[in-house]
């Protein structure tokens, strides 16, 4: 027998019906009802989460006879027809991705000339997948965009609104933008608790959580796992069947990971892995999960069992023992080892998962091998309360670090506070103490070293980097991206000179004049002097294109080379430097 899926079952009929999206449905339900509804919206945010939905629910409270508070019936025939997507003179939704061209823009244009089918109603068109639209097309369209007959409403739903930016900028300023956001997981598991009970079936406290998890604020694909759990597990639905279905990691997996790690059983490593792949799961939700679980173990290292209210009271007990085990410094470095692994796709796209897995739960285990760049230098140059038993990984500052692979034999067993020290302080001799110098590792006075050679700029790379760190002018991902761009020169009149190949994320950041404005601000007022940043011609000898690896790679050979001390520490105790 044929029955629609969940998602369409249970869409939304009105305002107050949509999950996590108040500050829209709020906004659009007060304008209904005033009369003040703009001419064109622009619905943004990820995939799933009620954007067409939105703007259906907005045609329908246009059109509805029956409106009451600016909300529709969602009864009528009018809602009916709106809401289930079938034809309705007055409200036609088009995909963009498949009429994208020019000629479907003329086409809509002269369509939304005529006027609705009664003089009380509105004509609304609901383009989904807006981005898609080609530039021809926007160019086409923009001027009833700006100037529509009278009530005809556009709706543009876009999961990328910078690709509309980049097509055609005035179209941003010719509607009313509304941004979703991800649903929250508790909202999910409550609007799959409702759903389950219309549908007359029962679910396990544990059974839920992990599909809202799962859906990564996307209800849509929330009540489509569910729909799959429901023709697998019957009237019933177990936390078993839910893992057995959508194939998820079982938690006690994780906390046995998490045993292993804090033991520093690095050597089963490899049995772990094997039985995970004996066992039937895929890697890249094992990736998944295991970031999932770090996060909850970083909150509640950090503010306690309160903070995972939403799990049950049993698997938070769970969490909050597992933290204690480890320090907060080092779990913050996991999740950052964990997110690395995967910035451009590396893993997903790896054909060689397992090995990267394992190299990651290895670094992981070992994380006591790994010492903070500053508690080593400072024993060796002396400094005031520097011992080096104050260890690097259990205060977890930072990232940065040595990674020793001298024999562990010479440190005493599992204890952070020997790492000052890779080998035993020699016999004094005869001459006793006062004729030995300070071992390594030791507070031993010494004079501090001579200041480093550095112009204009070196400052200017430093401040680069500073304000690439900050994190405060640049959106999500553009950081990254300017990593790969280098510094090459600083003019007089205070031009900045900046290499970076045509086509590349960095070029495209610095190509962007809002960008480039900020980044300039933010350079001047570092650095006490006007900045003005160029990128460097093609026609000038420039470095080839690194990685994000290689530059990583090249900035820490750099720091060795000035450091005499830190050269010296490398040498002696045969260290790898880490980042």
């Amino acid at each position: 027998m044929h029955r629609p899926a969940l998602a369409r079952l249970y869409r939304p009929r009105n305002f107050s019906e949509i999950v996590g999206q108040d500050h829209v449905s709020a906004t659009l339900r007060t304008a209904v009802e005033r009369g003040r509804v703009a001419h064109a919206y622009l619905f943004c945010g990820p995939r799933g989460i009620g954007k067409t939905t939105a703007a259906r629910v907005l045609a329908m409270a246009l059109n509805c006879e029956n409106r009451g508070d600016g909300e529709p019936c969602g009864a009528c025939e009018s809602c009916e027809r709106i809401w289930s997507g079938r034809t309705s003179l007055d409200v036609v939704e088009i995909d963009a991705a498949s009429n994208r061209g020019v000629d479907d823009a003329r086409d809509l244009r002269e369509r939304a000339m005529y006027a609705p089918s009664e003089e009380s109603r509105y004509k609304v068109y609901i383009i989904d997948e807006a981005h898609m639209l080609t530039r021809e097309a926007w160019n086409a369209f923009l001027k009833i965009l700006e100037e529509p007959p009278p009530r005809v409403i556009f709706v543009l739903a876009t999961t990328e609104p910078g690709k509309i930016f980049q097509a055609a900028p005035p179209i941003l300023s010719r509607c009313q933008r509304f941004d979703f956001h991800r649903i929250s997981t508790e909202a999910i598991r409550e609007r799959l608790d409702q759903v389950l009970d219309a549908e007359g079936v029962e679910a396990e406290d544990a059974a839920l959580l992990p599909i809202a998890r799962k859906a990564d604020g996307a209800l849509r694909d929330a009540l489509s796992a569910l729909d799959q759990v429901l023709a697998f597990s019957g009237d019933k639905v177990t936390a078993s069947d839910v893992r057995q279905v959508l194939g998820l990691i079982e938690e006690d997996l994780y906390f046995e990971l998490f045993e292993l790690l804090a033991e520093k059983r690095a050597a089963d490593v490899f049995g772990y892995v094997e039985r995970l792949i004996d066992g039937g799961y895929d890697l890249e939700e094992f990736y998944k999960g295991v970031g999932e679980a770090l996060r909850l173990l970083l909150r509640a290292r950090l503010e306690g069992a309160g903070s995972l209210r939403f799990l049950s009271d049993e698997l938070a007990a769970r969490y909050v023992e597992a933290a204690d085990r480890f320090a907060a410094g080092d779990l913050m470095r996991m999740l950052s080892g964990l997110a690395e692994l995967d910035t451009d796709g590396r893993f997903r796209k790896s054909e060689q998962q397992r090995i990267l897995i394992e190299v990651l739960l290895l670094k992981f285990a070992m994380l006591d091998r790994t010492v903070e760049l500053e508690e080593l230098l400072a024993a060796v140059r002396g400094s005031p309360g520097s011992g080096a038993g104050r260890g690097g990984g259990a205060g977890g500052r930072g990232a940065r670090g040595m990674s020793s692979d001298a024999d562990p034999g010479h440190r005493s067993s599992g204890s952070k506070s020997s790492r000052g020290s890779a080998n035993p302080a020699p016999d004094p001799g005869p001459g006793g103490p006062a004729d030995a110098g300070p071992p390594v590792g030791t507070a031993a006075p010494a004079e501090a070293p001579p200041a480093r050679p550095g112009g204009p700029l070196e400052a200017a790379r430093t401040a680069w980097l500073e304000m690439i760190a900050a994190g405060k002018i640049l959106r999500p991902g553009q950081g990254i991206a300017l990593r790969a761009a280098q510094i090459i020169a600083l003019l007089p009149d205070g031009e900045l000179r900046v290499s970076c190949p045509q086509g590349t994320p960095a070029a495209e950041v610095l190509e962007d004049k809002v960008n480039r404005r900020r980044i300039e601000e933010e350079l001047s007022r570092r650095l006490g002097r006007p900045i003005r940043v160029s990128r460097a011609g093609s026609s000038e000898s420039l470095p080839p294109r690194v990685s994000q690896d290689t530059a990583r790679g090249q900035k820490l050979a750099r720091l060795v080379e000035e450091d005499q001390g830190l050269q010296d520490l490398v040498d002696r105790l045969d260290l790898e430097l880490i980042d």
